[in-house]
């Protein structure tokens, strides 16, 4: 290996991991055998670091196909959904329109989370219902820029404790869409549970 002042190129070609042609240059520049061996660490940690993202990464695909109108059907892995604006739009109110699905697709990530949290701590709930309340812009595009999601059970003798943790958990560890939609808008939640004082 050569003495102080030497430089080392590597190169590392994402090519192998995306199949672009483009190819990124890193120098590993040390006074010392050692600040190269420690560059070379960095970078081949790097290297699969990246590789691990990218094979982790999984891809769905939804199909999403006009019929008539406004009117538009998704497939969604066998599950047909159909999307449609109202009558003071153009459509035939056929369906919702896609700007609301973006509520009941928070409600049922989180609501799954929170009620499969629940079952794993024996608390047994007789009923549970997430409303999610959007607020939109009045300017375009127009768009949610705060939605409040509302957790109602039922059920005797729920414990709070293990109810606000089970949604902390879903709010902050497990649900994607809040993840994705803290990122854009502001989330609030509050937690309702009939029938107790």
């Amino acid at each position: 290996m050569e003495q102080a002042g030497a430089k080392l190129a590597f190169f590392y070609n994402p090519a192998n991991l995306t199949r672009s042609t483009s190819r990124v240059r890193f120098i590993l520049a040390g006074t010392t055998e050692v600040e190269i061996i420690k560059n070379l660490i960095y970078f081949k940690s790097k290297f699969i670091s990246d590789f691990c993202k990218k094979a982790a990464m999984k891809k769905v695909r939804v199909s999403t196909r006009w019929l008539d109108n406004m009117a538009f059907e998704s497939d969604v892995y066998g599950h047909k959904i159909t999307l449609d604006a109202d009558s003071h739009s153009g459509g035939g109110n056929r369906g919702p329109g896609p700007k609301l699905l973006m509520l009941p697709a928070l409600g049922g990530c989180t609501g799954m989370d929170v009620i499969s949290i629940l079952r794993k701590m024996k608390v047994e709930v007789e009923s549970f219902n997430v409303i999610t309340e959007g607020y939109l812009t009045e300017e375009y595009p127009v768009h949610f820029n705060k939605i409040h999601v509302i957790y109602e059970l039922a059920g005797k003798n729920l414990p709070l404790d293990k109810i606000e943790h089970a949604v902390r958990l879903s709010e902050e560890k497990y649900c994607g869409v809040t993840a994705v939609y803290k990122k854009a808008m502001e989330i609030t939640s509050e937690i309702r549970i009939i029938g107790q004082p």
